[in-house]
């Protein structure tokens, strides 16, 4: 049930649009095996944006199906971002079947824009789907693959008052001793947005857990608390 018009119109217009020189620096950033087209991030969602108002999609189920088509088949970076752009809508947006969606994306692209790409689809899942939600994301914690585990520490990023603490605890505390740079910033990170909700909670973490947080993460949580 591929939405076969909306694939060809994101690749011809990202095409159009592309920037070799642009593409060059853009691909050596991302220290990316994936050639780019060099077209910014904002643009690309704004494409992708335009093409479901011209092309729309019949269902959740078509959404899935032309979400891992383009995935799968891109040869440009642009495309797979494109590829998450298309699972922004309130088709899919509670929709568990999207979650091997997400998880392909994170374990298939291994890279932090495509991880935190889904972040916030997670987060909508999992406020929507709590207790399926929160056992997949307790499972992911402790996942072999740290792209998952980073996303178990990334999946309340935009909680804010809804976030679940106990949750949030338990993904960090069983991640404190990894010293995967991607791990220790998204500990970091997960603490910072939630200060700005509950400043007073993770400055208790982080003070709890002052002989086993490393130097990285406790920065990154205090970067802007009260010294």
């Amino acid at each position: 049930m591929v939405n076969r018009e909306l694939l060809e119109a994101i690749r011809s217009q990202l095409r159009d649009m592309a920037d070799p020189e642009r593409a060059a620096g853009a691909q050596a950033y991302m220290k990316s095996a994936i050639p780019s087209l060099g077209v910014r991030v904002p643009e690309v969602r704004r494409l992708a944006a335009g093409a479901v108002v011209r092309y729309p999609f019949d269902s959740a189920e078509q959404v899935r199906d032309t979400v891992l088509e383009l995935w799968r088949t891109a040869g440009f970076r642009e495309e797979r971002y494109a590829a998450i752009d298309l699972t922004a809508g309130r088709l899919v947006a509670t929709d568990l079947q999207m979650l091997p969606v997400y998880e392909e994306i994170i374990r298939d692209g291994a890279w932090w824009d495509f991880a935190d790409g889904v972040a916030g689809r997670i987060c909508t899942l999992l406020q929507a789907n709590r207790q399926e939600m929160t056992a997949v994301i307790l499972g992911w914690s402790t996942d072999p693959d740290f792209w998952i585990r980073r996303a178990s520490l990334t999946a309340q990023l935009k909680a804010k008052a809804n976030t679940d603490r106990e949750l949030l605890r338990r993904v960090i505390e069983v991640n404190l001793a990894d010293p995967e740079f991607f791990i220790r910033k998204a500990i970091g990170w997960a603490l910072r947005e939630y200060a700005k909700t509950a400043p007073d909670w993770v400055a208790e973490f982080v003070a709890t857990h002052q002989g086993s947080i490393s130097p990285l993460s406790r920065r990154e949580a205090l970067k802007n608390l009260p010294k």
